[in-house]
């Protein structure tokens, strides 16, 4: 489906019609499923000058409850209706000014990157200039909710580029190929998506025909590499997150089929540099905390947290190291956050979950190496009288978005706690690791 420039022109013109008029900007949460209406809705935000709030369409109840309470918005675009919010009043200095972008916090709490017009078009500058393009054609299989999507939107829109929005990334054969010639356009991918299309060799010699393949969102194992490489697949590896407006590091095509597996070098609007948990420079090829500075930097999260931006500067969650040769290897997270088909999940969250089921005494949420996802949820739980997995399950509908739900459970009879209570995940895992291989034997 292409977001043509028509429809989404007369669309943006009629929401911005409606959001000038009033004296102080109206705080908008935009939660479209159709692309046309949910850029069209962007555009017109931003033009208005409006708080504005990107939601996910997906949320369940319990997670919409939790995003109007948090933001109490004027609007709220969804599903093509426009719904009167805020039910009671925020101070108006609470609110900020900018585009307030979904990127998950601790606990798995609501929270948004705040980022403005700026930010956004700094990713734009430094995107254009380390490809050395002056036009940037998109085709777009990325929720545009998230940065992934959104960025690929603005860098066609803003340098006169065409947009092109795939719903369904297996029918991209389908549903793009007598629309464009994939030689001329950029394309965005996650690892599972790369891994399923790489299942077929039609679906992987058209990825071949793309001027440049992004992957990024997770972390790529190296048999898919490796697979993309046999299929001369035009990849480039990013490393970059939602606080950064997307990528700050790439792999050119070249370099990745060279051979190179690195997340690549820096784009031109951003800095790293690699220090311990002193805050410490390190030398090349150390291994330590990624500490990131860039013009696309987000102003802070929204709500307000103890969390140091600093001056143009942002301590990360990841772990990596440079090289002589100026390009970034990430070796893992700091923190205990999984990351599944692309998407944040935070273990507490999942855990409260299960716990408010009231079928199970203890639990912990631990992730699995999976080929397919990267990572994947697994429950490990002590239950509460006789139970199973199925029971537990099936009441999780309601209260964890679908990516959140484990794909996995392993009952044990009790979970491993220090002194202090705190369950220690690295024994959890090592005794789920024994145990499924134990299982796997012969």
């Amino acid at each position: 489906m292409e977001a043509e420039t028509g429809p989404l022109g007369t669309t943006a013109l009629q929401l911005f019609s409606q959001l000038t008029p009033q004296k102080i900007p109206q705080t908008l949460l935009l939660a479209e499923r159709d692309p046309v209406r949910f850029l069209a809705g962007f555009i017109a935000a931003v033009a208005a000058d409006c708080p504005l709030f990107l939601g996910n369409p997906n949320w369940v109840d319990h997670e919409w409850l939790s995003a109007i309470q948090l933001i109490q918005p004027d609007r709220i675009l969804h599903q093509g209706q426009d719904f009167p919010g805020k039910a009671c009043q925020n101070p108006p200095d609470t609110i900020p000014s900018g585009i307030m972008i979904s990127t998950g916090g601790s606990s798995g709490q609501l929270r948004f990157a705040i980022h403005t017009w700026e930010t956004l078009m700094a990713s734009v500058a430094g995107f254009t200039q380390y490809f050395q393009v002056s036009t940037v054609n998109s085709c777009c299989v990325l929720p545009l909710f998230h940065v992934s999507g959104l960025m690929q939107f603005l860098r066609s829109f803003t340098t006169g580029g065409t947009f092109i929005n795939v719903p369904s990334y297996k029918e991209i054969i389908e549903q793009s190929a007598s629309l464009i010639n994939p030689e001329e356009f950029f394309i965005s991918l996650v690892p599972t998506q790369l891994n399923r299309l790489l299942g077929t060799p039609e679906s992987a010699h058209y990825l071949a025909r793309f001027q440049t393949v992004l992957l990024g969102g997770a972390p790529a194992w190296p048999e898919l590499l490796e697979q993309a490489r046999r299929y001369h697949i035009p990849l480039s590896p990013t490393y970059g997150m939602t606080e950064t407006a997307s990528q700050i590091v790439t792999l050119k095509p070249a370099d990745f089929l060279a051979g190179n597996s690195s997340c690549g070098r820096l784009l031109p609007h951003a800095k790293i540099t690699i220090t311990n948990p002193e805050r410490e420079a390190l030398e090349v090829g150390q291994t330590g905390m990624i500490t990131i500075q860039a013009d696309s930097l987000a102003k802070g999260y929204y709500p307000r947290e103890n969390v140091t931006f600093g001056f143009n500067s942002f301590q990360s969650d990841d772990l990596g190291f440079m090289d002589e040769a100026g390009y970034l290897t990430v070796v893992g997270r700091h923190s205990d956050k999984i990351i599944s088909g692309g998407e944040n999940i935070y273990p507490a969250e999942v855990e409260a979950a299960i716990l408010g089921t009231g079928l199970v005494e203890d639990v912990c949420a631990i992730a699995l190496p999976d080929p397919d996802w990267g990572q994947v949820v697994t429950a490990v739980y002590v239950a509460n009288g006789e139970v199973d997995a199925e029971a537990i399950a099936s009441l999780l509908t309601a209260t964890l978005s679908p990516f959140k739900r484990p794909k996995y459970w392993v009952q044990i009879d009790r979970l491993p706690r220090n002194n202090r209570g705190k369950i220690s995940r690295s024994i959890v895992q090592e005794m789920v690791l024994i145990q499924l291989k134990a299982q796997l034997k012969p």
